[in-house]
């Protein structure tokens, strides 16, 4: 899964802005650096959502044409993580429901899967039953 960023320069430094995600950006004095900076920067967005509720938009694959933009990945974790919120919100589902249909022992151990994931083949199983249409290889893209 990867994301779009405008790069911009402003005096002798440079920032960058992901285009689908409002508030996602960050600034460097380098090319090199603010490449890095865009990856803490968009992993830490999807990591860290303001609630349980709030649904990010996906990356919007028309983009990916664009020679003004840079694409940025997704570190895994994160992106399967974030997958399963975005499907668990898209079929308005609490935290709670989620983990009592995925057989979890409390809401804390799924708060978790939302969080950095690295599922086991078994609970991945279990996340394409509750969300057929969730794919892995989208979050690996």
């Amino acid at each position: 899964m990867h994301y779009h960023f405008k790069i911009h320069k402003e005096g002798r430094g440079y920032w960058a802005e992901c285009v689908e995600l409002k508030g996602c950006i960050t600034e460097s004095d380098t090319k090199k650096e603010l490449e890095k900076n865009m990856f803490e920067a968009l992993n830490l967005y999807l990591e860290e959502p303001a609630d349980s509720t709030y649904l990010a938009p996906l990356p919007d694959k028309k983009l990916d044409r664009s020679h003004s933009l840079v694409c940025i990945g997704v570190d895994p974790e994160i992106a399967f993580g974030f997958m399963v919120r975005y499907y668990r919100i898209k079929k308005k589902m609490t935290q709670k429901q989620a983990a009592k249909k995925l057989g979890m022992a409390n809401i804390y151990s799924y708060q978790r899967l939302e969080k950095r994931c690295n599922a086991t083949l078994s609970m991945i199983s279990k996340i394409k039953k509750l969300f057929p249409e969730l794919s892995v290889d989208f979050a690996l893209a």
